[in-house]
């Protein structure tokens, strides 16, 4: 069976996707699965080995420039490629009109949550079978559901397995190292930079080494401006690609962050990891992992200092 799966993005959603593509191997481990997702998130669905050929495209910047000669070649060659292959199954498990838009330029049923489950109603007018999902519930949870309803095997109870390989051969970190994710696309979830000197501070005091990654000049410069306000042992690593930034968390010892895709990544890639929630619910988006993950806070309820000490001391990390 050939599989097509769309979940363009965000980072975080991807990341969320990683599961239920580990119980679709495990009930169909002969399917050739391929994945449709933008390229800036391109390489984490490279690092599951279920994932037979992963297919980025720039949707986000074809939207934002529709009527550019380059956006209708790009989406001549894209359909081009996508029609290349004939497949059994297109799950379109992002829910949305514009990925469903996009699933029409590949060959084969479309499938998707119906009218009630997806996140935008009518995109399931575009989809030849729609698939409940209940909600309430995980995104993880949301989304293995849909790939239990789309391929008809029994919804496995088991935690979630992500199913991420990075680069072997790599060392161990000659240091304790906590890479801490301070940046994210809210400014409501962010945490005070007070409290993320105050923790840094806490940490370094432990012996551990502080890491803040970045994606963008801005949050680069607040991260220079936190290791500085800690002192030694904190550094503000240079803005990577996500392959390389995954290798780094891969080498923590453990990670702590706001609700931003990359904590979510540190615990697929089975950090013990710390989420930071301001204004989000983590019942439906928080940290979800084995044994290795405690969320804390909430909407309109910042988590102290203190308390992201004592989970850190709760799951033995410090």
């Amino acid at each position: 069976m050939k599989i097509l799966i769309v979940k363009t993005s965000s980072l975080g959603d991807v990341v969320h996707n990683l599961p239920m593509i580990s119980d679709l191997h495990a009930h169909m481990p002969e399917a050739q699965i391929d994945w449709l997702v933008e390229s800036a998130f391109a390489d984490i669905p490279a690092l599951h080995p279920a994932i037979r050929t992963v297919i980025p495209i720039n949707l986000r910047r074809w939207l934002r420039a529709p009527g550019q000669a380059e956006t209708w070649r790009a989406l001549g060659a894209l359909r081009k490629r996508l029609r290349g292959e004939t497949y059994d199954v297109i799950l379109d498990s992002q829910g949305l009109i514009k990925s469903a838009i996009i699933s029409h330029l590949a060959r084969g049923p479309i499938y998707g949550p119906d009218a009630r489950s997806a996140r935008e109603p009518l995109a399931a007018l575009f989809y030849q079978r729609g698939l409940p999902m209940r909600r309430g519930q995980h995104a993880v949870w949301r989304n293995r559901a849909l790939g239990a309803e789309a391929f008809g095997y029994t919804l496995p109870r088991t935690p979630p397995t992500y199913g991420l390989r990075t680069a072997s051969g790599d060392p161990p970190s000659d240091k304790p190292t906590c890479v801490a994710f301070h940046a994210t696309s809210r400014a409501s979830k962010l945490w005070p930079t007070t409290h993320w000197i105050d923790l840094g501070k806490a940490l370094v005091d432990r012996g551990i080494h502080m890491l803040f990654p970045s994606g963008s000049e801005s949050e680069h410069e607040t991260a220079q401006a936190i290791a500085q306000a800690i002192g030694t042992n904190a550094s503000a690593l240079a803005r990577m690609g996500i392959r390389d930034l995954a290798q780094v968390i891969s080498r923590a010892q453990f990670t702590i962050g706001v609700d931003t895709g990359l904590v979510h990544l540190a615990a697929a890639l089975k950090r013990p990891t710390v989420g930071v929630f301001c204004d989000s619910d983590p019942a439906l988006t928080g940290v979800l992992a084995e044994n290795h993950v405690i969320n804390l806070g909430g909407f309109h309820e910042r988590p102290s200092v203190e308390a992201v000490l004592t989970a850190l001391q709760g799951m033995g990390a410090i």
